[in-house]
């Protein structure tokens, strides 16, 4: 599938403005990152084409976003919140979701074993919905979104209510996803997209505060993060651009912002410095 752009995106609810000049291109792999009520939400609703902008466009060479019916067949959307009848099979669930999006009976055996065996679900397909851990019910969500093989796969908030070990196997799963399709994946967490994406767009109050990849937006913090070790008491603490604080014996572990050329402590940054430095410029451009 050919590169998708979305151009001058904004939309409006009850009079807020909830995207605003929206410019972005999707290929490969997109992390959306920000907080919540960020937009992230409205804007993957307007890619599915579930709701549409007050303005602006959607483009791809082989898909006219205009024609909703021809852009559903390819997408597959999970969203935050899947849930299924509790009472039927993994395999009873897929095979009444593949026949609302319309595969066909003959095809349709095939692709669910196609799919449940990329996602790891071969040995649960008939396990009831109950029966299921949170990270299987999520793996599901999964399989129904990519059944039919969808050019486009819309992930919302993927790792919500999973303890660590399901969540560092969901995130394998979407990055292996990605590998032959475009993926989005909308999250508040840095982690989910860390290792799984290849691009990343940073949200905030319906704005794009930064986009590129995991370097460029490392390259905008290099040399501004410092680790110190302070006393308990210290009261300068306050004065700090603070990361974060971690008990060490009788003295705190600090990491924070620096614009400093002369501090001995300059740390190599991650990614979550560089989403909370942005978040702490543009809070206080707010404030200007």
């Amino acid at each position: 599938m050919e590169k998708i752009q979305l151009k001058n995106i904004n939309k409006q609810m009850k009079r807020k403005d909830i995207l605003q000049n929206i410019n972005l291109d999707i290929h490969g792999s997109l992390g959306l990152l920000g907080p919540n009520g960020a937009g992230k939400t409205t804007l993957m609703k307007i890619i599915t084409t579930l709701i549409q902008p007050d303005s602006g466009t959607i483009q791809s060479e082989n898909l006219n976003w205009e024609n909703t019916k021809e852009v559903r067949k390819n997408i597959g959307y999970l969203p935050q919140h899947f849930s299924m009848y509790k009472n039927i099979t993994v395999r009873e669930c897929l095979n009444h979701l593949g026949n609302l999006k319309g595969i066909s009976m003959h095809n349709r055996s095939k692709d669910i074993l196609t799919t449940a065996e990329n996602v790891n679900l071969i040995d649960v397909l008939d396990t009831k919905i109950k029966n299921l851990s949170g990270g299987m019910l999520r793996r599901v969500g999964i399989a129904q979104a990519i059944l039919g093989n969808p050019k486009l796969l819309i992930v919302d908030e993927p790792t919500v209510g999973l303890d660590i070990e399901e969540r560092v196997r969901f995130r394998r799963l979407l990055r292996k996803l990605g590998r032959d399709r475009h993926i989005i994946i909308s999250t508040h967490i840095v982690e989910d997209i860390e290792t799984t994406c290849d691009s990343i767009c940073i949200l905030k109050d319906g704005k794009v505060l930064q986009t590129g990849s995991k370097s460029d937006l490392l390259d905008l913090v290099r040399g501004k993060v410092v680790e110190d070790m302070v006393d308990l008491n210290d009261t300068y603490l306050e004065s700090l651009r603070l990361i974060s604080t971690r008990e060490a014996g009788n003295q705190y572990k600090i990491r924070y912002f620096s614009d400093s050329v002369n501090q001995n402590n300059i740390v190599e940054p991650a990614l979550e410095d560089a989403y909370l430095y942005l978040m702490k410029e543009e809070d206080t451009n707010d404030r200007r």
